[in-house]
């Protein structure tokens, strides 16, 4: 496990911690819990000045969380695998529908490549252990992509004589 994230462009300290099912929530510190925990404890932790946060899992309803959005200072977005997409969706669900505004993060199986489409979806943390992705994004490498064919929920300026394509708002 890494000790930081990669937000804004570059690696910084990373205060969170993400506790399995059976872990104490720490006394101070920032930590993400289970998705299922979350819910079997949230009213023990309704009066909790903690900065607390979900691990949303493939499989979890990112919606159910709705009513605690405004409780939770991040939500931390599973990749277990490149080819598992869900988790563009429950970063689209949260943002575009739910409208949270707090930190959504990326943890798992975090390539380079699916960090700009990660960013799109509103992604904004990276916990990034893939070596060669970690490298690059150390030299500013961010595999920017410029034009996109899928659309999302905000606005982007179209580009070319195709009206679905969109180029990457700046």
């Amino acid at each position: 496990m890494t000790a930081d994230v990669f937000r804004d462009g570059r690696f910084v300290p990373d205060d969170w911690v993400i506790l399995d099912a059976a872990a104490p929530v720490p006394a101070e510190g920032r930590a993400f819990l289970p998705f299922a925990r979350w819910f079997a404890e949230r009213e023990a932790l309704a009066g909790d000045s903690r900065p607390l946060g979900v691990l949303v899992k493939p499989g979890d309803d990112p919606e159910k969380l709705a009513p605690d959005l405004d409780r939770l200072a991040a939500i931390a977005i599973d990749f277990p695998a490149f080819t598992d997409g869900r988790g563009f969706s429950y970063a689209r669900v949260l943002r575009e529908h739910l409208g949270y505004r707090g930190e959504l993060r990326a943890v798992g199986n975090v390539l380079l490549d699916q960090i700009p489409l990660m960013i799109r979806c509103g992604v904004d943390a990276f916990v990034v252990t893939h070596e060669p992705t970690r490298a690059r994004l150390s030299k500013g490498d961010t595999a920017e992509v410029e034009l996109y064919t899928q659309p999302v929920g905000r606005p982007e300026p179209a580009a070319g004589t195709r009206p679905w394509t969109r180029r990457k708002a700046v």
